[in-house]
């Protein structure tokens, strides 16, 4: 390549187009019907690449100066509206007019308000009617495992992150026990989730933590969402999937047969307890893993350590991998997405990875990926270094050698012992207000007072504490010419009691 050729530049629609999976001939998400409806707006995902290229272009290219216009502007536009508001928000999506008494209903999703509001609240009224028995609550719990577990081993880290290969059994028993926990069809929930990862903590992010703990936790799904958020990711290996391809296209029918039917007809066949299977193995059970599974998006992003990453809201946190089947090491799953684990300690809470594990032992999962303990370990490192860098400039570590004065031998001779000034490694100090604070007594520095100290200082006296040398660096005045400067009075210590050792040995 010659000095003139340019390097062709990657084509950033082509690449949004093969990221969103607008490329393949079968790009649609969402189900016809009352399933589609169930499994999200359509006109959420319905954004081209070229839509998706233009939105980053438009965020990455506005200067802080134009933002702040536009930040200007919108308060202009809102007092403006406020004059006209009746004319304007016929003009506006739903999601972006005030909330009022005559428009409330319409910012409501209305199904998701009933599976997950209306239905619940009717169980835990009915179980404040109907006291469960021992039989059927055992039941509830087998199915709540069972459901919870469907979606973190499989809707998550199977299917959306392909963490690994589960066999088809596995998939068929992941697909209905799943639609048992009322999340949506593996290809709608998955797309969402990858949605998620593709744009954390962006308008984008369906879910999006930095609107506050309920709206990620409820909110974004009970409300209409705003269209100009839109966003797709590739799901093309989902569409091939034969499992996902009968559960998305029947999903509305297995709901209703695992949330409800199989729980109702197992506890009343076999012990008579039809009403009781449906509350508590149906209803009630379906509630606390919606509840569970909605912590990783809210509890998650909320409490605990970051430990790999502060740039973003994910967190570790014990207690959300108590509630979450063990998704609560957040903070290291969205660096590491496609790591079947999520704790990766052994005391660490994490059923999931036990399940996929043992699967894995019984020939029924494949290829478990993890990532490398040296990429684990470097990204801890890094934040790490980064938090100890963030310490460091809080801290005074006095002022910097290159930018000190020049003093001829004259001047520090003239000023020294007026003024309190010792010479260590070519570096002026004035120790005067602590030379009644020395722990080693005001003598040994009133002696060095006006004079070269360094070797003194570096052991042949006193081999100086780490403490020492840092209250030493923020005692600089001035450099001595033709000194040859040392600021790391610390390299230069351990280099005199390094070399002082050699010659002891070698006498």
């Amino acid at each position: 390549m010659s000095g003139s050729e340019k390097l062709e530049i990657a084509d950033l629609t082509a690449l949004n187009a093969i990221a969103a999976g607008s490329n393949k001939k079968n790009p649609r998400i969402v189900a016809a019907g009352i399933g589609g409806k169930l499994m999200g707006t359509k006109s959420l995902v319905t954004v081209t690449a070229e839509q998706l290229t233009e939105d980053l272009k438009h965020n990455n290219s506005l200067s802080q100066e134009q933002k702040n216009k536009i930040i200007q502007d919108v308060k202009d536009a809102k007092v403006a509206n406020e004059v006209k508001k009746t004319e304007d928000a016929t003009k506006l999506h739903i999601s972006e007019q005030p909330w009022t008494l005559n428009n409330w209903y319409k910012h409501v999703n209305w199904l998701n308000f009933v599976l997950v509001i209306a239905i619940p609240s009717y169980g835990l009224f009915q179980a404040f009617q109907y006291p469960p028995c021992l039989k059927t609550l055992v039941l509830a719990f087998v199915l709540y495992a069972f459901s919870g577990l469907s979606i973190t081993a499989g809707y998550h880290r199977g299917w959306a992150h392909k963490a690994y290969e589960m066999s088809t059994p596995v998939k068929w028993f992941f697909a209905l026990f799943g639609a048992g926990a009322i999340q949506g069809s593996v290809k709608w929930w998955a797309h969402g989730h990858r949605v998620h990862h593709r744009y954390t903590d962006t308008n984008k992010d369906p879910y999006d933590a930095r609107k506050g703990f309920m709206y990620s936790h409820l909110t974004w799904m009970l409300t209409i969402p705003n269209p100009k958020h839109r966003a797709r990711a590739d799901i093309s290996d989902l569409i091939a999937d034969p499992v996902v391809k009968f559960q998305h296209t029947h999903y509305m029918a297995l709901l209703l047969l695992m949330a409800f039917i199989v729980p109702t007809v197992t506890a009343g066949l076999f012990w008579g307890d039809y009403w009781g299977g449906f509350i508590y193995g149906g209803i009630l059970k379906t509630f606390v893993i919606q509840q569970a599974t909605f912590c990783v998006n809210s509890l998650a992003h909320w409490i605990g350590k970051q430990p790999f990453d502060d740039r973003r809201t994910p967190r570790d946190h014990a207690l959300t991998a108590l509630v979450t089947f063990g998704e609560g090491y957040h903070n290291f799953h969205h660096e590491f997405p496609s790591d079947y684990r999520n704790a990766l300690k052994w005391y660490q809470y994490d059923p999931t990875k036990v399940t996929i594990y043992v699967l894995s032992k019984l020939g029924l999962a494949h290829n478990l990926r993890t990532f490398s303990q040296n990429a684990i370990d470097q990204g801890r490192f890094q934040q790490q270094q980064k938090m100890l860098d963030k310490m460091r400039t809080n801290l005074q570590w006095g002022q910097q050698v290159s930018e000190l004065p020049v003093w001829d031998r004259e001047e520090f001779n003239t000023r020294a012992k007026k003024e309190g000034l010792i010479l260590i490694s070519g570096i002026i100090h004035n120790v005067k207000t602590f030379i009644k604070e020395h722990p080693g007594g005001q003598a040994v520095v009133r002696a060095s007072l006006g004079k070269d100290a360094s070797e003194a200082f570096n052991g042949a006296v006193y081999a100086h504490s780490n403490a020492a040398h840092n209250l030493l660096a923020n005692m600089r005045v001035a450099v001595l010419r033709d000194s040859n400067p040392n600021n790391n009075t610390f390299a230069v210590q351990q280099q005199y009691l390094d070399d002082h050792a050699i010659y002891k040995k070698l006498s």
